[in-house]
């Protein structure tokens, strides 16, 4: 009789409705999202199908060939020499010199402020940190001119060019500096404290702490501005177009000069340009060729920054 009672009970129970009701505000928070995120992609692929169509002008010229623009090395359009690589190699050359600065003076500025400055201290150094981020970037450009170049040859000797890619890049890497070491320290900061205590309760010392338990745990921001930083310095346009030189030069010596694919999209545009000539349309070939190098760039970390942390998991 009790089981009968049991089942009839069982019967008649009508299950809660947990799920959530979404609130009017809460709905439209979602739309606008929604809508954020596709007006995203659709300004992504706009921009991509504007570069393609453009650069296609170029590649059906009949003296365009992808074994010009991809085998060979010299940049002279009017004259009928398409070789891209004097300024993917300057770029690229730019962008590492830049990357080799920042990153470690980034990351040990922000674990100085995360895991060894007191508040005060902290509220003092990051907003003069973060001042290096609203100088405007021609002045950067001056400043690599005019003093990280002859501080260069005074050390390296006449072997430095006073147009050259090292200026360039290490001016690059402080620039970017900010942008590295703020996006770390936020990140090694929403590190829980409960793994910093489980470290000092096995006898870690602070230091160790920082280097073997915070900052595996942080990888994934640090990443991020890692990402952000090598898109930042190869799309840096007044820097290398003041300080690295304006004449395509295929070289991998940091201390000569050459010109970027932003410098040289600035300069030339600057000019007296027809349209649909073959120094226009190139403009575009370059600025598809910029955008598949942050690409693969951005791939190539997001690939090493998710071995380390599947490392550390």
């Amino acid at each position: 009789m009790k089981q009968e009672n049991t089942i009839m009970e069982n019967k008649n129970f009508r299950p809660l409705d947990l799920k959530k009701k979404m609130r009017p505000g809460e709905s439209v928070i979602q739309t606008l999202l929604f809508i954020s995120g596709v007006l995203s992609i659709f300004i992504t692929v706009a921009i991509v199908y504007e570069l393609g169509k453009e650069a296609l002008l170029f590649f059906n010229n009949p003296d365009v060939t992808l074994a010009k623009f991809l085998g060979t090395t010299r940049w002279q359009p009017g004259i009928g020499l398409f070789g891209i690589w004097p300024l993917v190699t300057s770029t690229l050359i730019t962008s590492a010199i830049a990357i080799f600065v920042s990153l470690p003076l980034g990351l040990a500025a922000a674990l100085f402020l995360s895991e060894y400055a007191s508040p005060k201290a902290r509220s003092a150094l990051k907003p003069i940190l973060e001042i290096l981020a609203g100088i405007p970037t021609v002045v950067y450009g001056y400043f690599a001119l005019l003093f990280m170049t002859p501080l260069l040859q005074k050390i390296f000797g006449e072997g430095v060019q006073v147009y050259n890619m090292a200026s360039a890049g290490i001016v690059m890497g402080i620039m970017i500096l900010p942008l590295i070491s703020s996006m770390s320290e936020d990140a090694l900061s929403a590190v829980p404290r409960v793994l910093r205590e489980g470290a000092y309760a096995m006898g870690a010392t602070k230091f160790e702490t920082s280097l073997q338990v915070v900052l595996p745990a942080a990888l994934s921001g640090i990443g991020a501005a890692l990402i952000i930083g090598i898109s930042r310095a190869v799309g840096e346009t007044m820097i290398v177009a003041i300080a690295a030189g304006a004449g395509p030069n295929f070289t991998f010596d940091p201390f000569k000069a050459a010109e970027t694919m932003t410098g040289h999209i600035a300069r030339i545009s600057g000019g007296d340009l027809s349209y649909n000539t073959i120094d226009y349309t190139s403009l575009f070939a370059i600025a598809l060729m910029l955008f598949l190098v942050t690409l693969v760039l951005n791939l190539i970390s997001q690939a090493i920054i998710n071995r380390f942390r599947q490392r550390y998991e």
